[in-house]
């Protein structure tokens, strides 16, 4: 025999208000911030990054003078790790626990490539010390293709007399200039299609001239 439970639609009534809370719950106003990582931080938990800057045969020598002059704030500014290697003739570099800016491997790369295309130490030194600094480099020939007296003839009005030319372009701009020119290659390039020795030579004592009329 059934029996009629009065109060069973009360206890469903009650078990639906305390399952379902319409009550609105306020998000929180004030955002959670956390401070920015240092650049040290972030290298000490990084992998040591490695660059190799060939040099020159031409400038491994006064690499060798001025070693000194370019380890020290290599490792003193940048906090890198650095080595001279004499059979490949490069100089290497790695990031360390030292190394506090993440571009620190970056600057030390362009200072070293500064001195490799003939800049001074103290002038490469500028990539170091200062944020708006940056190398650039092209050959005349991606300006325009020239040859042979053509192309000195180029190089010496950039150079202009005395230097004055090139100069006057460092000090407006606030840029550094390096003329590298091939003169060690033309010469026996011209030897070896055939030119007569003392036709070579007479170029060569004639390039000197203009060299040394430069450096004074």
């Amino acid at each position: 025999m059934a029996t009629n439970k009065p109060n069973a639609h009360l206890e469903d009534n009650d078990d639906d208000e305390l399952m379902i809370d319409d009550s609105k719950i306020e998000a929180p106003t004030s955002q959670i911030t956390f401070p920015e990582l240092p650049a040290s931080a972030q290298l000490s938990h990084a992998k040591a990054e490695t660059r190799r800057i060939p040099i020159p045969p031409h400038r491994f020598t006064p690499l060798r003078k001025d070693w000194i002059n370019i380890f020290s704030p290599l490792t003193e500014m940048c906090g890198l790790q650095v080595r001279m290697n004499t059979v490949r003739r490069c100089v290497e570099m790695r990031t360390s626990k030292h190394t506090k800016e993440i571009g620190a491997l970056q600057r030390g790369a362009d200072f070293v490539k500064a001195y490799s295309l003939g800049f001074e130490v103290n002038d490469a030194l500028a990539l170091l010390r200062l944020d708006d600094i940056y190398l650039d480099s092209f050959e005349i020939k991606d300006v325009k293709t020239l040859h042979g007296d053509h192309l000195a003839r180029a190089i010496g009005r950039i150079a202009g007399h005395e230097g004055k030319t090139k100069f006057t372009i460092e000090n407006t701009s606030r840029t550094r200039i390096v003329l590298a020119d091939t003169i060690a290659k033309d010469a026996v390039v011209a030897l070896i299609l055939g030119s007569p020795p003392g036709k070579v030579y007479a170029n060569l004592r004639t390039v000197g001239a203009r060299m040394k009329q430069r450096a004074l």
